[in-house]
């Protein structure tokens, strides 16, 4: 077992690697439409058309990753998702990108990104065991809080002597790196082949089915979607509402530290893991994050933005551990694409 939670370590870090090109991305992107638009509009929409295409496709996405083999569908994901940014790159290489080049280039990324993330859910219950579930979860919110946490402050370090196309350049690197890591993990677990398939839209059936007719589990789907709702908020208006009071080296401190929250939270749950009380940790975690969350969009304070910040984050981690072990420990293994497929397009529609 231990050389499973080794395998997953692997899987893990390709996908931190990810994380951190990805918000390199974000974030010189996010600089750039501003900067040109003057506009959070656009910024919006640019965060929009980054996962329309990963919302609609979720679902089919899903049906694939309980058909086919789960790492082979996440080196696709992750690599073809890099096409969408060198189209954004080599637009501006020509002359400058425009609004509509780069909706174009995050839309192409995303459609193809729609296939990693059941896929990634999957492998995981593949891998590890149920006592192993928290410490798994702890440490995929760590990977994804470096997106918020080391990005940003490398992205604006670069920036203040380089410009958007370097940050490009090193995400499309990390596709690479991502691909890699998941080529070794896929030698080492045995693809499990399927003798029979039903047809798809019956088969994306059964994972409704199974989804529905699991109340509590349909009712924490339902929370994942508040949740998701606050973070799309803090996302969308955040980074344009730092940006009306100080530069883009502030905004990468801003972000940095709010998103240290979650490294603190990440490292306990990677360390610790939650043993038991899962349903009573929710609750605590959903009411401080609210509460934060109505302090950030209180105040104009940069300082006391921060602070907020920092808590609302501090409080994800433990809330999306208790989502995704109740989630995890309640789905069969073979209907976990499809579930975590339909969780996906719930919780971010």
């Amino acid at each position: 077992m231990k050389t499973n939670f080794n395998r997953f370590i692997l899987l893990w870090m390709g996908q931190l690697v990810s994380a951190i090109g990805g918000g390199l991305t974000g974030f010189g992107l996010g600089v750039y439409v501003f900067e040109k638009t003057g506009s959070a509009a656009g910024m919006a929409l640019v965060t929009l058309l980054g996962f329309l295409p990963t919302l609609v496709l979720s679902i089919p996405a899903g049906v694939l990753a309980d058909r086919f083999d789960r790492r082979l569908l996440m080196m696709l994901g992750d690599g073809l998702s890099g096409l969408g940014i060198a189209y954004i790159l080599f637009c501006m290489i020509n002359g400058g990108a425009t609004l509509a080049q780069i909706c174009t280039g995050v839309c192409i990324s995303s459609v193809f990104s729609s296939l990693l993330e059941p896929a990634y859910k999957s492998t995981v219950t593949d891998l590890l065991t149920e006592e192993e579930y928290s410490k798994a979860s702890g440490l995929v919110s760590l990977a994804g809080s470096a997106r918020y946490l080391v990005s940003p402050v490398i992205a604006g370090v670069l920036l203040s002597f380089s410009d958007i196309k370097l940050l490009l350049v090193i995400d499309i690197c990390t596709f690479i790196l991502t691909v890699i890591s998941t080529f070794v993990v896929k030698r080492g677990i045995k693809e499990k082949k399927t003798v029979a398939q039903e047809p798809f839209f019956v088969s994306m059936k059964e994972g409704w089915n199974a989804l529905k007719n699991r109340r509590g589990v349909f009712l924490l789907v339902l929370i994942s979607a508040l949740l998701t709702l606050f973070i799309g908020v803090f996302q969308v208006l955040a980074e344009p509402m730092v940006l009306s009071r100080a530069d883009a080296k502030t905004l990468g401190v801003v972000e940095t530290v709010c998103a240290c929250g979650m490294l603190v939270s990440g490292l306990f749950l990677g360390i610790k893991g939650i043993k038991s009380g899962y349903v009573k940790v929710l609750s605590f975690a959903l009411a401080f994050a609210g509460l934060f969350i109505i302090g950030f969009g209180s105040v104009r304070n940069l300082i006391l933005v921060t602070v907020f910040g920092f808590g609302f984050f501090l409080a994800l981690p433990f809330a999306n551990n208790c989502l995704d072990y109740l989630v995890r420990t309640n789905i069969p293994d073979e209907l976990q694409g499809r579930v975590w497929g339909i969780v996906g397009f719930l919780s971010q529609i």
